[in-house]
């Protein structure tokens, strides 16, 4: 087992030869294929839905586990389902701007689709069990948030990314349906205030994948998908992600402000000198080639990975921070 690729495939979307590709364990090759360095923002909502049960007095380890794996493994399905519908529509052919980035199973011949649909099968049965057991557990309610989450699944690549909606998707999905969802299947309740706290982490998620659609939108245009940037157009996209940045921290204070957490949560303004980076970088235009120190495993990607950057270290200390108000609302 390489335990080192593990930890890589988790950090960064490692670029493979077929070699390298055949010498790798079943799991390193599956969180490969994956992309499970993106897991982590489904990971951190699950978590905060967690806490925030916690926070109640009404969390359920046995529940939460279900939920994150569920959560988790249907992102890492819908990543697989996504390179499969894009290479059977021909979108991720001659060198599209997905398969320069990161490893395409299908366009690199890491994988034929048999084996990228048994990958699929395996991992969409590992979020269902879960999700089958929340639904057996809470109802009704239980399984209309299931195939809610279903439906973004399987419709994310197809019909939604194509007419701008995959960004107003993902904003649902990290926010309202994970955390506030997520909260209802370990609680058993719904609570406004799960989905309010879920508003900073869902803007950071969104903010990600605005710039990484950013980034492509010449090649998505040209392939006729119309992503909410290629509507918008570069200027007023970028102006866009800039508000998503700027709205995370606003969304906090508001959230301050209101009581529903305590000023513990401005914790988060640590991580303001990497947004300024990122604001930065989305008020400037894309190079032609990579500066001379960029790192050459991340190009042709340029304001996605500044937005990731942010996101992981915001998501980081706004996770902690709802941990410590949680242990304030505990002993207080």
């Amino acid at each position: 087992m390489n335990v080192a690729m593990w930890g890589k495939a988790l950090r960064t979307i490692p670029r493979l030869s077929k070699e390298e590709w055949l010498s790798l364990d079943v799991i390193a090759r599956w969180l490969v294929a994956s992309r499970a360095a993106v897991l982590v923002m489904t990971a951190t909502s699950a978590m905060i839905a967690g806490v925030w049960a916690w926070h109640d007095g009404m969390f359920n380890g046995l529940l939460w586990v279900c939920l994150f794996v569920g959560l988790t493994m249907a992102h890492a399905a819908n990543n697989l389902i996504n390179d499969l519908m894009d290479y059977r529509s021909g979108v991720d052919h001659n060198n599209y701007f997905r398969a320069q980035y990161g490893p395409q199973p299908l366009v690199h011949g890491l994988l034929d689709q048999k084996g990228l649909l048994l990958y699929i099968a395996i991992t969409g049965l590992i979020a269902l069990v879960p999700g089958t057991y929340l639904v057996y557990l809470r109802g009704e309610w239980a399984l209309y948030l299931l195939l809610a989450g279903a439906a973004f699944v399987i419709f994310y690549t197809w019909p939604l990314k194509y007419i701008g909606m995959g960004e107003v998707a993902v904003f649902v999905i990290w926010g309202p349906l994970m955390v506030g969802g997520g909260y209802y299947v370990i609680t058993g309740q719904w609570s406004w205030d799960a989905v309010l706290i879920s508003i900073p982490q869902t803007l950071a998620a969104t903010t990600v994948l605005f710039g990484k659609h950013i980034d492509k939108s010449g090649a998505d245009r040209a392939s006729k998908i119309y992503t909410l940037p290629v509507i918008l157009g570069p200027r007023l996209a970028k102006a866009v992600a800039v508000g998503l940045i700027v709205g995370q921290y606003l969304v906090v204070g508001w959230l301050i402000a209101r009581g529903t957490v305590t000023p513990v949560l401005g914790v988060v303004i640590l991580a303001a000198t990497a947004g300024w980076a990122a604001i930065r970088v989305f008020g400037t235009e894309r190079p032609e080639a990579p500066p001379a120190d960029y790192p050459p495993d991340v190009w042709p990607l340029w304001y996605a990975p500044y937005a990731f950057v942010h996101t992981r270290l915001f998501g980081l200390l706004f996770f902690v921070g709802v941990i410590v108000d949680a242990l304030w609302a505990q002993f207080r």
